[in-house]
């Protein structure tokens, strides 16, 4: 798989998708300088384009209202990963890994206190063989090959320290709030029957505190007398309400996983409202107002059999009845990846891989916008908005006016309002 296919795959991995692995061979850049490119404006964004870590593969996958970007960059020589942080236009500070070649930051980070959570590899081995399945590795290029565990991690100052299971060997932090809360899924040491080999432990959803590291168990949902055996925790805002999924364990990716969109309020948990389907149905993040921006799967033969056909919805509150944002003219698949406190959703449409905004009910094709005005480069994916309506993500810059197949320079962009 080419860098190119690795970052649309982790993007639509981003919900917990399937997995992917990456291997790279690096030529000569023969593209407009990135200098030439960070000079350039595009209607109505000004684009900026930020160092990597020594590779051509970096992307943001989230932005906090201090206007930190974080995200992942490949270092030199495109075989390894890492997890970044892009404070303003100084180069990214590399957070290392918990002893595991890869680690990153794959879900949106709001925190104001310096913490940043993500995953990582550990250099401890699998003793049961789950590398391969286990959540992480849809997220990074090795797709599990190291053989070793993969837990959450908080970064602050400097340090990476692991986040604690539930007695399992792995464990997943997704999104935090603008606090110290970090929401996310971490295994137990209970066999699970409905899960898919190689997964074989029972994962549920936890948040944790990101100083103490203490972690909490969140209740899945009981629905005709059955308690889901298995869930995630995905996003969390500051008035306490945490999003997520509940279902049972498949293949730890989402699918099947994801049959119930649910919300914790006060500890409890409660059904958010889907198309009906049985697969897929996941909140991916919500603002202090209480919107939760997510995706649900259409019911029918594809989703029966834990296809994709994904739509971007919106609900306006936990009791509401999803509105749907949809996807771009042509597409037939999109996932929101953010939201603002002012309601403003950002995500991807598929499989165009088109960038777009979401504000009082229109949606908008940013990578169009750019491109209209600025044809160095392409806006890809795209992790973060903030207060300010600044938005993070990735973009390719463009040789002969497309996106190389193989080979091609994947960049970390912010794009700021003019």
């Amino acid at each position: 798989m080419n860098l190119k296919d690795f970052a649309v795959s982790s993007l639509v991995a981003a919900a917990l998708a399937a997995g992917c692995s990456s291997s790279t061979r690096t030529l000569p850049y023969a593209g407009p300088s990135l200098d030439a490119v960070r000079a350039r404006s595009s209607g109505a964004y000004r684009i900026e384009i930020l160092a990597s870590l020594g590779g051509t593969n970096s992307a943001a996958n989230a932005l906090n209202d201090r206007g930190w970007a974080t995200g992942t960059s490949f270092l030199s020589g495109n075989t390894t990963m890492h997890a970044a942080l892009w404070k303003g236009h100084a180069p990214p500070i590399d957070l290392k890994t918990l002893g595991g070649p890869n680690s990153a930051v794959e879900w949106p980070i709001e925190s104001e206190r310096g913490y940043v959570a993500g995953i990582s590899e550990t250099a401890t081995p699998d003793p049961l063989g789950e590398s391969k399945q286990w959540s992480c590795h849809a997220f990074l290029p090795d797709g599990g090959s190291s053989g070793d565990t993969c837990l959450g991690f908080v970064w602050r100052d400097g340090t990476m320290k692991p986040l604690p299971t539930l007695g399992g060997n792995n464990g997943y932090a997704a999104g935090t709030n603008k606090g110290d809360v970090v929401a996310g899924w971490a295994e137990t040491s209970a066999k699970d029957s409905t899960c898919v080999a190689p997964q074989q432990l029972q994962f549920l959803p936890v948040t944790w505190n990101a100083g103490t590291l203490a972690v909490h168990q969140l209740p899945t949902l009981t629905a005709g007398g059955k308690t889901d055996p298995d869930g995630a925790a995905t996003a969390a805002n500051d008035m306490g309400e945490v999003v997520g999924i509940s279902g049972i364990c498949d293949q730890a990716v989402g699918r099947f996983t994801a049959h119930h969109a649910v919300v914790w309020q006060n500890g409890k948990v409660a059904p958010l409202q889907t198309f009906g389907a049985r697969s897929w149905n996941t909140p991916t993040a919500i603002n202090d107002r209480g919107q939760i921006a997510g995706f649900l799967n259409r019911p029918g033969a594809k989703d029966r059999k834990g296809g994709v056909s994904w739509v971007s919805v919106i609900w306006q509150s936990a009791s509401a009845a999803p509105t749907k944002i949809g996807f771009l003219h042509g597409d037939t698949v999109s996932e929101p990846t953010s939201i603002n406190d002012s309601g403003v959703v950002l995500g991807v449409s598929f499989p165009s891989s088109h960038v777009w905004i979401w504000r009082n009910g229109k949606l908008t094709d940013v990578t169009k916008l750019a491109l209209a005005s600025d044809p160095s480069v392409q806006l890809l994916s795209v992790g973060g908005i903030d207060a300010r309506g600044e938005i993070a993500g990735q973009a390719c810059v463009l040789v002969k006016g497309a996106c190389p197949a193989s080979n091609a320079t994947l960049v970390t962009f912010l794009a700021i309002p003019h």
